[in-house]
């Protein structure tokens, strides 16, 4: 077998990438194991704590389904689920070792998700082809990346996952 028909999945190259993950400014890193035009696209996603993902959802054209497939790994993350205004309508924590290791979100799903242990993997599955100009819908009442707001929803967002508090507490923007 050539080297174009099998690729492995390596711990050195989950190292790698962790290593990758934890020196990026974002604190996360991808690897891509599909081409941009392929119709699946399958990579691994390495999330360090107190990365920022925009809450988002993914919609697509006609014919292309949205879904979108979390595997963790390693580490543990947790997804929290909104609606169209940001209000949180479920949070769920995802782990290698967890009663729950794995998600699926059905397309137009706005989610972002939490790194709550250092190098947590994910193993990402959904229809492309990728085209980054309509890959993510943002939710615009979240700040961009690399705000202070942005840090901010980080920190209360771990907190759901560590602390007691109650579900009509964690509902708002």
């Amino acid at each position: 077998m050539t080297i174009s028909q099998f690729k492995r999945l390596t711990q050195d190259l989950l190292d790698d990438i962790a290593r990758k993950a934890r020196s990026s400014p974002r604190l996360r890193q991808n690897y891509n194991f599909h081409e941009l035009g392929e119709k699946v696209q399958r990579f691994i996603n390495v999330l360090q704590p107190g990365t920022y993902v925009r809450p988002h959802r993914h919609c697509r054209d006609s014919g292309v389904n949205g879904f979108e497939f979390f595997l963790v790994l390693q580490g543990e993350l947790g997804m929290i689920i909104m609606d169209e205004n940001g209000k949180i309508l479920n949070q769920e924590r995802v782990g290698a070792s967890s009663g729950t290791r794995g998600v699926e979100l059905a397309e137009g799903t706005y989610h972002t998700l939490v790194a709550l242990s250092p190098d947590t993997i994910v193993l990402e599955l959904k229809e492309g082809p990728y085209d980054p100009s309509t890959d993510k819908e943002f939710l615009e009442c979240f700040p961009a990346e690399g705000t202070v707001a942005a840090r901010q929803f980080v920190t209360t967002w771990q907190s759901y996952f560590t602390d007691k508090i109650a579900d009509g507490d964690r509902s708002t923007v």
